[in-house]
């Protein structure tokens, strides 16, 4: 008797590790090539997209798979280091399969796949696609709502012709899992199409904190793609600073038409940051430090550091500053860093614990003396004051990292080319 081969579905594989024969993880599984084929054939798997550590997306063919279980993919062989280009043949499973419209054979209904089965066949290492799980009806409430069914990969068909309007969800939750960084990773490589289709599909927080991560010609894109109110919520959803950035890329009629859709407190915050140069303080810096008054506690510094939503350079320190307690605030008055806050009572008051030894720096600062400040004192943030000692914002270390690399680096690899060089 012929032995069967499991099944696996698709959205399964999604970010699970790749492991060569030792045991060292190799990278994550971000997508799987296939090519469709004539004849009455299903679509054969080529291989899977694997990034490895550094963000390089590389082609592992499935003739190098020796296993795909329990939540891990073996590759055995020599792993081909060079970046894969998807051929004009090939399609991307996750991310052209997933959400796409298609008829069934037999009754001419139209069903959208929700995610697709493979299998390897017998006594071989070549896999294909096996099945499509489906939803039947189009969009809104039917989508939601229409049965579900799993059917044979010949029982479907319109998979030729590019789709417009194509759906996003089931390719969104694939990504539910990943950080913001990966998630931009992953669009980037998509088509322009499919790119812009998934933006639409994500919420305004997860599309801002994606954003942020995105080199500047995709920003650029996916926010011309938008609807106008759509892309002021998602500008304030943003940080400020990176809010600022996007903004001045933009075309002067387009920026201002946004400015004056967002909230004003928000469009405040960024047309002052705008006012100043891009490589100094005033123009690196967030306005949304952690602000504390006098008398304020240890418990309540603890409870504002606490936030999920802070980055940890943001959560690293708090500012100590008299009322208005938002930028700019009245005077500053110092700053609390997060290990002196645990070595103290809670009801210790943060005004007794200021590092007063710490200048503030003036928002016309260059770069380079702020980058020289951050290294001199050992700190991840520093603070921007103007004239009169209010505080205007801080300047963290990874908004000055983004400033000392090339422009391009969320494009480029940050390591070296690792293995050998094998054809595919």
């Amino acid at each position: 008797m012929t032995p069967v081969t499991p099944r696996v579905f698709v959205s399964h594989l999604s970010g699970v590790p790749v492991f060569d024969p030792n045991g060292d993880q190799v990278g994550r599984v971000r997508d799987l090539v296939a090519m469709l084929r004539v004849g009455g054939r299903p679509p054969r798997l080529l291989g899977m997209v694997v990034e490895v550590v550094s963000r390089r997306r590389i082609f592992l063919p499935m003739t190098r798979v020796t296993g795909v279980e329990s939540g891990q993919v073996i590759t055995t062989g020599v792993v081909n280091m060079r970046r894969f280009e998807q051929r004009p043949t090939e399609r991307l499973v996750l991310g052209e399969f997933l959400d796409r419209r298609v008829r069934l054979v037999e009754t001419d209904e139209e069903v959208t796949i929700l995610d697709v089965a493979i299998q390897q066949l017998p006594a071989r290492r070549d896999w294909e696609i096996d099945k499509y799980f489906v939803r039947k009806g189009r969009g809104g409430a039917l989508r939601r709502k229409g049965e579900t069914l799993t059917v044979e990969w010949s029982a479907v068909k319109g998979f030729s012709l590019e789709e417009h309007g194509q759906g996003a969800e089931s390719l969104v939750a694939t990504f539910e899992r990943l950080r913001p960084a990966d998630v931009a990773n992953a669009l980037h490589h998509l088509s322009p199409k499919r790119r812009a289709e998934v933006a639409a599909a994500l919420d305004d927080d997860r599309l801002a904190d994606v954003l942020e991560e995105l080199p500047e010609d995709d920003q650029i894109e996916i926010i011309g793609k938008l609807q106008e109110e759509r892309a002021a919520d998602v500008l304030e959803a943003m940080d400020p600073d990176d809010a600022a950035d996007l903004l001045s890329e933009l075309p002067e009629e387009d920026k201002e038409r946004l400015l004056t859709l967002m909230r004003p407190g928000d469009a405040a915050d960024v047309r002052r940051l705008m006012s100043y140069e891009e490589r100094t303080a005033g123009g690196l810096m967030t306005t949304e430090p952690v602000i504390l008054r006098p008398d304020a506690t240890v418990a309540d510094a603890l409870a504002r550091v606490r936030r999920s939503d802070l980055s940890p350079a943001l959560a690293a320190q708090v500012y100590v500053c008299r009322s208005p307690d938002e930028t700019p605030t009245g005077k500053y008055l110092g700053t609390v860093h997060f290990q002196r806050l645990l070595r103290d009572p809670p009801f210790t008051l943060v005004s007794s614990l200021l590092d007063s030894d710490l200048v503030p720096l003036p928002p016309d600062t260059p770069l380079s003396v702020v980058t020289s400040y951050l290294a001199a004192y050992n700190l991840v943030s520093v603070p921007v004051v103007d004239e009169s000692g209010s505080l205007l914002g801080v300047v963290t270390v990874d908004d000055v990292l983004d400033h000392l690399l090339p422009d391009d680096w969320r494009e480029t690899d940050f390591h070296g080319q690792e293995g050998v060089l094998r054809g595919r």
